[in-house]
């Protein structure tokens, strides 16, 4: 993974006192909220429902084992319920005490969020993640974010080139660039390099995908204007192939344009995505003509030489790993014979939550976040803790936070499997549910959001409740369930096979569902949002509703059908009235209120 250069470090320390200062003259009133505001935002503080959110950012996913250790100190030392007045809280909210704290979050964006940490500390804080090169800056604020790309880069058996030096760079050139640094609203990029696009990147203000002409020259296929919140639009191809060199330049002139022509009259229309729908063609031509300028009067000055691809891509090569002792194949043999003599949960581990690597004596394994009882995505202080000695112990120190919210082990030798599966059980990580129902993807939603019209937490461990049963979920197969509190979609509930909105309804918290949206996965075809199958549903009604779609899976299905496929061949009708079917027919009561919904920060 990279290494932060001195000016790396010496740039994250310097912006650590800038922020000490300025939260200190906060503090002693000679700065305003309306001043210190967008300061705070630029370091990733959030003012959330009770706390104050810091958001940090991991560029491309990837942490190393002493970022995990700091990580877990700071949700350990920092992140306290009992530090703030709850006074504030909605009478309906009965269970805020029963809300996680001491806890990181793995956000849909690779990225870790605290909700508890009082503002008094902040500065403390952003001194230990700077300690291990972690900081909050660009994880918030109307500029680029944090660049995303796929869990499995540089290791994925269907990859045509690494994506994570192209990441690299990228965030070299995007942080502070001075003339992006206030845009009309938050950009978002996000890279892959496999031809199975596991990065989402149809659904991003820019998506880069690898890939090889007729001649085996490397480029990118350059998508624009994909995103979800109350519009879902899947990004439009305007370039088929830019060669790869030339990625920063078109960058500089997509943004340029958009910066240009996006609308700032509109908060709700000031995504680009909003531009390209509404400009189409005149959008890319645009684009072209800002682009020639770039490489014609400027000078392309951000043409990426061989030189540097090598020198980033060099902080990238996989860790020296003693492979040897075993072969491949030796390995394998005795992981399947493993498998049969421990147990099945062991073999449906294997199954879901092991992938194939480049390396054949390697293999990349996921921990599974999801469990009964807690949020999807929440780490506690001592499971990060343990993550990091899994990482020290099976992954060369690595680990990835992955789209879906869980985290990844890249570099886990076959013949470690067994062990490795010991372990991560012991320390309740090795749920074999990943891709099944029960890894569910969630945003923190109502209680702990602002923006949020309803609480995603409460129905998502309902569900987590629900199907516990390992024979039911994997006979039920490959479900994406997104579940967001409100239209802003942290949750992605566009992209989900079932998809979940929490919507206010009179005051009141109620929930729309999908169907048929995908992330762009080879399991799931080609990205598109999901419909809306009708009126939205009471909260007291959504486990029922979400049992109704799987049992009309089950009764539709074909012999070894996912759900998915199930649903393109019969449309949504038959789901459609199943779930309907649930309404009660006699005066009915949400189980907790709404709250109201202010602007988007």
């Amino acid at each position: 993974m990279y290494q932060y250069s001195d000016f790396d470090r010496q740039f994250v320390q310097q912006r650590v006192v800038q922020f000490r200062d300025q939260l200190e003259r906060f503090q002693a009133g000679t700065l305003g909220g309306d001043e210190f505001k967008p300061l705070r935002l630029q370091n990733g503080w959030y003012v959330q429902r009770f706390a104050p959110m810091l958001r940090v950012a991991v560029p491309y996913g990837e942490l190393n084992s002493a970022q995990l250790r700091v990580l877990a100190r700071i949700a350990r030392e920092y992140d306290h319920k009992e530090a703030h007045d709850l006074s504030r809280a909605n009478a309906a909210l009965a269970d805020v005490p029963s809300l996680p704290d001491r806890c990181g979050h793995f956000t849909t964006r690779q990225n870790v969020q605290y909700n508890w940490i009082p503002l008094d500390h902040a500065a403390d804080v952003m001194d230990l993640l700077a300690s291990v090169n972690l900081h909050g800056i660009q994880t918030s604020g109307n500029c680029i974010r944090n660049i995303t790309t796929d869990a499995l880069a540089g290791i994925a058996v269907d990859e045509v080139a690494d994506p994570r030096p192209f990441a690299e760079i990228m965030r070299q050139w995007s942080t502070l660039h001075p003339e992006f640094a206030f845009l009309p609203r938050k950009f978002k990029i996000a890279i892959t390099g496999a031809r199975e696009d596991r990065a989402a990147t149809a659904w991003h203000d820019v998506g880069l995908r690898l890939l090889r002409d007729v001649n085996g020259e490397l480029g990118f296929q350059v998508r624009v204007g994909g995103g979800m919140g109350r519009t879902p639009i899947i990004g439009t191809v305007i370039r088929e192939f830019l060669p790869w060199n030339q990625v920063l330049n078109y960058l500089e002139a997509v943004v340029r344009a958009y910066n240009r022509f996006g609308r700032r009259d509109n908060l709700y229309k000031a995504r680009i995505k909003i531009l390209v729908k509404a400009e189409g063609q005149a959008f890319t031509d645009q684009v072209e003509a800002e682009y020639r300028d770039i490489l014609e009067k400027d000078g392309a000055p951000h043409t990426i030489t061989h030189a540097e691809l090598d020198r980033v891509s060099a902080f990238f090569v996989q860790p020296a790993l003693d492979c040897d002792r075993q072969s491949a194949d030796t390995g394998i043999n005795h992981i399947l014979k493993a498998a049969a003599e421990d147990d099945a949960e062991f073999g449906r581990w294997l199954s879901q939550n092991v992938k194939p690597h480049q390396n054949p004596d390697l293999r990349a394994v996921t921990l599974s976040f999801k469990r009964l009882g807690s949020a999807p995505g929440d780490a506690s202080a001592e499971q990060l803790e343990c993550a990091a000695d899994l990482a020290d112990r099976f992954s060369a120190g690595e680990a990835r936070v992955t789209h879906e919210q869980n985290l990844l082990l890249p570099w886990v030798r076959c013949d470690e499997l067994p062990e490795l599966w010991v372990e991560a059980r012991r320390l309740g990580l090795a749920r074999p549910n990943i891709g099944l129902l029960s890894d569910l993807i969630t945003c923190p939603g109502g209680d702990f959001c602002d923006l949020a019209n309803a609480r995603s937490l409460p129905i998502s461990r309902a569900l987590l409740a629900r199907y516990q049963d390992l024979d039911e979920l994997h006979d039920l197969g490959e479900i994406d369930l997104h579940i967001s509190g409100c239209i802003n979609s942290c949750g992605h509930h566009h992209s989900g096979h079932i998809g979940v909105l929490g919507v206010d309804k009179d005051g009141q918290e109620w929930y729309q569902v999908t169907l048929g949206g995908s992330d762009g996965t080879r399991l799931s075809g080609e990205a598109t949002p999901g419909k809306v199958i009708g009126p939205s549903f009471a909260a007291n009604e959504m486990l029922d509703v979400i049992e109704a779609l799987v049992d009309t899976y089950r009764d539709l299905r074909r012999e070894r059908e996912r759900f998915i496929d199930t649903l393109k061949r019969t449309g949504i009708e038959p789901f459609k009235a199943a779930a309907n079917a649930v309404r009660v027919t006699t005066a009915r009561a949400p189980s907790h209120a709404a709250v109201a919904v202010p602007v988007p920060a």
